[in-house]
């Protein structure tokens, strides 16, 4: 819904839908209509835009979805534009469809909304026993994929990417993460002393971060500001997208093909031609 560089990187075609976000009014042939949404206390309420659109061109998700299906498949297996003229007719399918959802549309004009329910939290147990059940898996021996240990080079960390306080995907609204007690700054790597101490490198040091994989590109990110943390012992964390141009297009999780942006290999050196110290103050 809002435009940044990381749509710059992308494969051979790319496409850009201007979509409408859930703060513009979305309205279709019969009115303005409300999507829904659904918070931490599994409370589903309605979400309804209250500005106007920047152009007339941006269309909604579900049009857009809507849109798509209907060139491509027709009225099969649903008349796609016909429900989204009212999207109360696609909550009528939820509730004829999903359990739990049944007069999902009337529910959802309770001031508040309505209670979608957690069976867990009443310690309800869909098991055999009927009792919650647990499961141990063995971890890897190492948790790199080999790509990632050529012959010759060796990881300094395991590097996870997160955000900021100040962030919402990848929108940042400014430099401060309160989390983490840091102010005005984005390039930092957040290392625990005793690695900092092994790698014989000091806080505050200007750092670069390099990615290991064995298809001889380098990834690499210049200026970071090294903070002791504390973090675990071999794990490193910094915040994306800065860090994005690390991690391999090709490394990704077994099965569910996402990014390994939570495990990226590292060497961390340290930068040439800046200044290579800053005062730093509290973080922890």
């Amino acid at each position: 819904t809002k435009l940044n560089r990381s749509h710059l990187t992308m494969g051979r075609d790319a496409l850009i839908l201007p979509c409408l976000g859930r703060t513009d009014i979305d309205r279709q042939s019969c009115g303005p209509q409300a999507v829904t949404v659904e918070d931490s206390f599994s409370m589903i309420h309605a979400s309804r835009g209250q500005l106007e659109p920047l152009s007339t061109q941006m269309r909604s998700e579900p049009a857009i979805v809507a849109g798509i299906a209907a060139a491509t498949l027709g009225k099969r297996p649903v008349d796609w534009l016909w429900l989204v003229e009212d999207y109360a007719r696609i909550r009528e399918l939820i509730a004829a469809t999903i359990p739990g959802f049944a007069g999902f549309d009337h529910r959802l004009h309770r001031p508040g909304g309505f209670y979608l329910g957690n069976a867990a939290a009443r310690r309800e147990w869909n098991t055999a026993s009927g009792r919650a059940e647990f499961k141990a898996h063995a971890l890897p021996a190492d948790l790199l994929p080999e790509q990632a240990r050529w012959p010759g080079m060796k990881a300094d960390l395991i590097l996870q990417t997160l955000r900021s306080h100040d962030q919402y995907n990848t929108t940042l609204y400014g430099l401060d993460d309160r989390y983490r007690g840091v102010k005005g700054m984005r390039k930092v790597v957040f290392v625990n002393p005793a690695d900092i101490q092994r790698l014989g490198l000091e806080a505050g040091q200007q750092v670069d971060l390099v990615s290991l994989w064995d298809d001889g590109i380098e990834r690499r990110v210049s200026g970071f500001t090294l903070l002791a943390y504390d973090t675990p012992p071999g794990q490193a964390a910094a915040y994306y997208p800065e860090t994005n141009p690390l991690v391999p297009l090709e490394s990704f999780g077994a099965r569910s093909y996402t990014p390994t942006s939570k495990s990226v290999g590292i060497k961390l050196e340290p930068s040439v031609g800046r200044n290579n110290q800053i005062a730093l103050g509290s973080c922890s």
